[in-house]
């Protein structure tokens, strides 16, 4: 890739994708606030989306801990636990690959039940299909960023993208420094990555925002009180 090229990629770019997204989810909440749905179909081919969705949602929550987490955490907290470069670089390795199976299999159950069920093709949109297929190329590219990290095991080249994305969140110049050198399926990995979150308040990814976390440690709610006799 060119200087020009890496510099806009990797330092422009993810800016350009964070502004579109928080942007672009504040104006369609406030403006079109009825789309902010997913347009559920699950009374069609219920099992399959039960069973898709699941693995979907699992594993893809894990990859996007896994990458806050491994790529944000500040270096000198890893080794001050006692967290080797090598032992980071294999767990992220082991964890994300299986989550990423996970997230794999659940992705290919939704995108065959949406592209193969007459009804839910015929109410699904351009980007509603075209999201799915995005987000299963990104983790082939996941998949084959796993072969060339085992050539790098020392996990050196781990620490170049905590660099990267560390000054990416802080507002640094320089970012893409770090990475000018690393294999293209990283680059293509990170560029799709900023992608989605571009395209991601155009999409039902939106109700991600909206999942009722909530639910989980809200009081019980007294439905109905039982009669007493006067």
């Amino acid at each position: 890739m060119s200087n020009f090229l890496n510099f806009f990629l990797f330092q422009i770019f993810p800016y350009i994708a964070s502004v579109a997204f928080l942007l672009g989810c504040l104006l369609r909440f406030d403006r079109d606030s009825y789309s902010w749905r997913t347009k559920s179909s699950q009374i069609l081919r219920r099992k399959q989306l039960i069973a898709g969705s699941v693995l979907f949602h699992v594993g893809m929550l894990t990859i996007l801990v896994g990458h806050c987490v491994g790529l944000l955490t500040p270096i000198w907290i890893f080794e001050s636990l006692g967290i080797s470069h090598s032992v980071k670089q294999i767990l992220a390795m082991v964890a994300g690959g299986i989550a990423g199976f996970f997230c794999f299999i659940g992705l290919c159950l939704l995108l065959h039940r949406r592209l193969f069920e007459p009804r839910i093709r015929k109410n699904s949109s351009f980007l509603d299909i075209a999201v799915l297929v995005l987000l299963l190329a990104q983790l082939a590219l996941g998949f084959l960023t796993i072969p060339i990290s085992m050539h790098h095991l020392d996990g050196h080249e781990m620490v170049k993208f905590m660099n990267w994305a560390q000054h990416i969140a802080t507002f640094r110049g320089g970012a893409h420094e770090f990475i000018v050198d690393v294999s293209l399926v990283f680059k293509l990995h990170i560029t799709l990555g900023f992608l989605l979150l571009l395209i991601f308040p155009f999409t039902r990814l939106v109700h991600v925002l909206s999942a009722p976390i909530s639910y989980l440690v809200r009081p019980y709610q007294i439905v109905c009180k039982r009669a007493t006799k006067s």
